[in-house]
């Protein structure tokens, strides 16, 4: 909103100095323009419900009709949590990466006592209740997508059956690719790194995975495995001489081979598929040839970072190769690092989870709050829509009215749209 400060003469201020005639409007100017800050507002909602009685009913009877006025469905019975409080809770710790702790004192600052764990609560439930519908949704979308990105990444759970606090756990994502549909990230928490988890979860789906060169995606049947080209890049990058020269070493050759499959890829990145696909095969395909010419040629001291730059190519050297076959497909896995990385930034205010279900709990508000931000959404807005409108919708008998509710719905409210970055 925009508040315009009128700068005006005062009445005995219209005289002109000069002849002591009266002074008219001329026209006005934009000096300037500031940005005021509004300290956020704290306010208890007190629903107070009027009840109706039928007199003659009573008369002719001797029994009341009683009517009672509805009343909005709470996000979270029995509780102080209103659609707009849980989002606010939701978005200061997934968006702008606000431990508990935090927010539990910036909530007494604004004379609200809430602990901590009440705040985790409102969150577990929440989501449970709320965004695990949107949540399966979603990957039924996902899933239906020719080409799904996929990685994993650490996270500790202090409280989990069978495990010491100190063990590693491991947060999930897979996404849609840039095929041209409204894109969907997921995360998902799994107590271990096994490939069996990804296979679980891409049950169904017979597309082109996207992933790093970790074998436990080869699990998944059904898929084609893309490589990625930037863990190649990356590996040829570490294996640098740190002094001297680098420029003539076999590392900055590699290096430069994935830097020209990169500005290729730049050129063709506004195509469509079917032309990227042909492009690349006049453009990409001989430098891949030469570079596999090249690295045969070359013989690195076994266990040295060039020696796993070498053996990551060869091993990877199929998968490496799918994004000639499919203009949909992406020569690295970028998209997948990029999407999990809002967690991994996360996880370094609030560092761990408390319980399993605090982690899954955190692996649906991510999949909601990224997957909105993906598709243009105020983060806030939408939460509370969701928040506001899902506890007095009849989901559960009737799926279909979740469509309307997710990040690419066209029937979601405007002000849930965002035109300015977050």
């Amino acid at each position: 909103p925009v508040e315009e400060i009128l700068c005006e003469l005062e009445e005995e201020e219209l005289e002109c100095k000069t002849c002591g005639s009266s002074l008219r409007p001329l026209g006005k100017e934009t000096v300037r323009e500031e940005i005021e800050f509004i300290p956020a507002q704290v306010r208890l909602l007190r629903y107070v419900r009027f009840s109706y009685v039928c007199e003659n009913c009573e008369k002719e009877t001797g029994e009341a009709t009683i009517v009672k006025a509805p009343t909005p469905a709470p996000v979270i019975k029995k509780s102080l949590a209103s659609p707009s409080s849980v989002a606010h809770v939701m978005y200061q710790k997934y968006v702008n990466g606000m431990p508990l702790y935090r927010q539990e004192k910036d909530w007494a600052n604004q004379g609200v006592t809430l602990s901590r764990a009440t705040l985790a609560n409102w969150i577990i439930r929440s989501a449970q209740d709320w965004l695990l519908p949107l949540w399966e949704e979603m990957k039924s979308y996902l899933l239906k997508q020719p080409v799904i990105h996929a990685d994993e990444t650490v996270i500790q759970v202090l409280k989990e059956e069978g495990k010491k606090p100190s063990s590693e756990s491991r947060m999930w994502v897979y996404c849609s690719g840039n095929t041209g549909s409204s894109p969907v990230i997921l995360y998902e928490y799994q107590p271990t790194r096994s490939g069996e988890h990804a296979r679980r979860f891409l049950a169904g789906f017979k597309g082109y995975l996207q992933t790093d060169g970790y074998n436990g995606y080869n699990k998944v049947p059904d898929v084609t495995r893309c490589g990625c080209w930037a863990h190649v890049r990356r590996k040829f990058e570490e294996a640098m001489p740190r002094t001297g020269d680098k420029s003539g070493s076999s590392a900055a050759i590699g290096f430069d081979y994935c830097n020209q499959l990169f500005a290729i890829e730049e050129q063709l990145k506004d195509l469509p598929p079917e032309e990227r696909k042909k492009k690349r095969q006049e453009l990409s395909k001989p430098v891949l040839e030469a570079y596999w010419s090249w690295i045969k040629t070359i013989n690195p001291l076994q266990g040295s970072k060039l020696g796993e730059a070498v053996e990551y190519s060869f091993h990877q050297r199929d998968a490496l190769h799918t994004f000639l076959k499919d203009g949909r497909i992406e020569i690295s896995n970028n998209r997948a690092e990029n999407a999990i990385r809002p967690f991994v930034m996360g996880r370094k205010a609030w560092l761990f989870a408390d319980t399993k279900k605090g982690a899954m709990a955190s692996a649906i508000v991510y999949s909601i709050v990224e997957t909105a931000k993906a598709n243009n959404l105020n983060v806030y807005h939408y939460l509370t829509h969701i928040f506001r409108t899902m506890p007095a919708m009849d989901f559960r008998s009737n799926p279909s009215l979740l469509q309307d509710l997710l990040p690419w719905s066209s029937k979601l409210p405007e002000d849930c749209r965002n035109n300015k970055s977050q």
